[in-house]
């Protein structure tokens, strides 16, 4: 009876049995074939469909995989490593699979930045079953099945005699090709970044490895010598210069710049100047936002030299300027570590926040009291959440919906094409309605202050254009649509009294960048130092009666 009962159990706890060798070879023909799609069609179009060298990476590469896997194949390690190998390809698939990502370091800096809500919006129902049906479905066969290992010494001798002949085919399978590879990679450097999952983790470990080593870095004083080049303060009006440093806004979606739609009423009724040929420094805003302040073009900035030395807003202290940040984003990345930062978030504001977010409006709650207290030279920087996506429709109010229909969820699968570009043109419109807001403040204080505004985005946004949505791209590969950004610059009557309208009005046919920002700010609040260089000042030139 005892023996009966134990078969039944045993019945019951039925698991199939398969040799280690047989379960890494079916893991990683899983992770390559499954979790492949955007390395695989890349592939596909750069080779220009040539069926030859197609087949003969795709073997190379698969031999590559199953050495790998059979090479960890060790009893009590393996099934942890490809659990975690399977779950970390199915997240990788679903982003590079469906907004065109490359998950670069600069896309791990800026995905480690983010906050929980922004997080949030990435991880929708899509998202969820997507991991259950690729990542958590197979992980729990792979647990189910029972591994069978061989004694130490016959298992080296099998892995050895898969692992060593494997890896000789997939060297002959890229030799045989390879000068046709190293053209479509040198061409294409998106390609093997979407080698799933393992380029991924590799730049992930680098990421983590430089994080590691920037931990103690103190900045470098910089611009110690700054000073107010102008009549004291005593004999003058306080200059009060407001910086917005925009959020994903691309100048694609600007009327300012001849858009098709009016997605600039209100700032097409104030007296601004807009520079149409604005260039971003990076993608991304962990990249954009520290090379915006910092003293270094795009082609010198990097982030270890961001991080390593003072920036504008160093400078502008030294000078003797106040300075503050205001922040609607996921902070400063370090750039306002040593002047007074807010986080309108932490604040709370229930008129304009929930679930850890804030509508733009919420940085003008407080401006005009802030801005009646001015009493000496300051500059406010304002960064806005703007039109950060997905989830553009939680970017502004109902009153904004004014291109419909748009898309009301961050699962872009849901949503037609027209209707994520309606969704985000409101958030354009609404970015318009907050710098438009921002303009009428500075203007309420005239009479006592000499006050200016200047907006820049960090980067744009793709909506679709070569199959890419959201940012991030790397800057080399990346499309105009991620990297050709709004400017505007807006003078009240003291200031404009101080320029030459048609010089200012010059320079906005001419292309501009990211660079401009640091020398200009210096210039537009009189800041004199041996680091603000007069040719990316597109401002200073244009004062009247300056010499440079």
């Amino acid at each position: 009876m005892g023996e009966d009962t134990g078969a039944k159990h045993g019945n019951w706890l039925w698991r199939p049995e398969l040799g280690s060798i047989t379960v890494s070879v079916l893991t990683a023909l899983y992770l390559l074939v499954v979790s492949n799609q955007s390395f695989w069609s890349k592939g596909w179009l750069y080779l220009e469909g040539r069926p030859t060298t197609f087949a003969s990476i795709a073997i190379g590469i698969a031999f590559l995989y199953i050495a790998f896997c059979v090479a960890v194949s060790v009893k009590y390690v393996m099934k942890p490593i490809f659990v975690f190998l399977i779950l970390a390809s199915a997240a990788g698939a679903w982003f590079m699979d469906q907004f065109g990502v490359v998950i670069d370091i600069e896309m791990i800096r800026n995905a480690a930045e983010t906050n929980s809500a922004e997080a949030g919006h990435m991880i929708t129902p899509g998202f969820m079953l997507h991991m259950l049906a690729f990542g958590v479905l197979p992980s729990l066969l792979l647990v189910w099945v029972r591994v069978r290992h061989r004694p130490f010494l016959w298992k080296v001798r099998g892995n050895l005699a898969v692992i060593v002949p494997a890896l000789v085919i997939a060297l002959v399978a890229g030799l045989s090709h390879a000068r046709v590879y190293a053209a479509a990679v040198r061409a294409h450097h998106d390609w093997f970044e979407a080698l799933n999952p393992f380029v991924p983790m590799v730049t992930a470990v680098q990421f983590a490895v430089g994080e590691s080593g920037d931990v103690n870095i103190v900045a470098a004083p910089l611009g110690e010598d700054a000073r107010v080049g102008d009549v004291p303060l005593s004999e003058r009006k306080p200059r009060l210069m407001v910086v917005v440093a925009g959020e994903t806004a691309r100048a694609d979606n600007f009327s300012l710049g001849g858009y098709g739609r009016d997605t600039n009423p209100e700032l097409a009724k104030r007296d601004i100047y807009y520079f149409p040929e604005t260039t971003s420094c990076g993608t991304a805003t962990a990249v954009s936002l520290p090379c915006m302040f910092s003293v270094f073009t795009r082609a010198a900035y990097s982030h270890r030299k961001g991080l390593e030395t003072q920036n504008l807003l160093d400078v502008l202290s030294h000078a003797g300027v106040k300075v503050e940040w205001w922040d609607n984003n996921t902070g400063s990345k370090k750039i306002a570590a040593r002047v007074k930062e807010r986080s309108v978030i932490k604040d709370g504001n229930p008129r304009h926040c929930g679930n850890g977010e804030c509508r733009d409006e919420v940085l003008l709650e407080d401006l005009d009291a802030w801005i009646g207290s001015v009493k000496t030279d300051t500059v406010l920087v304002l960064h806005q959440i703007g039109s950060h996506g997905p989830a553009y429709s939680q970017r502004y109010p109902e009153e904004f919906r004014r291109f419909k229909p748009d898309c009301r969820s961050a699962e872009f699968s849901d949503c037609s094409r027209e209707e994520i570009v309606n969704a985000y043109d409101n958030t354009i419109a609404y970015t318009d309605h907050i710098l438009a807001g921002v303009i009428d403040r500075l203007v309420g204080q005239e009479d006592r202050l000499d006050v200016s505004m200047l907006y820049m985005s960090d980067h744009g946004e793709s909506l679709g254009e070569f199959g890419l949505y959201l940012h991030g791209a790397p800057y080399m590969i990346a499309p105009p649509q991620q990297t050709h950004v709004p400017f505007v610059l807006w003078l009240g009557k003291d200031a404009k009294a101080a320029y030459s309208a048609d010089c200012l009005a010059d320079e906005t046919r001419r292309p501009q960048s990211h660079d401009n920002l640091f020398h200009s700010v210096l210039g537009m609040m009189r800041v004199e130092t041996r680091v603000r260089d007069p040719a990316l000042d597109l401002v200073s030139a244009c004062r009247l009666g300056a010499t440079s």
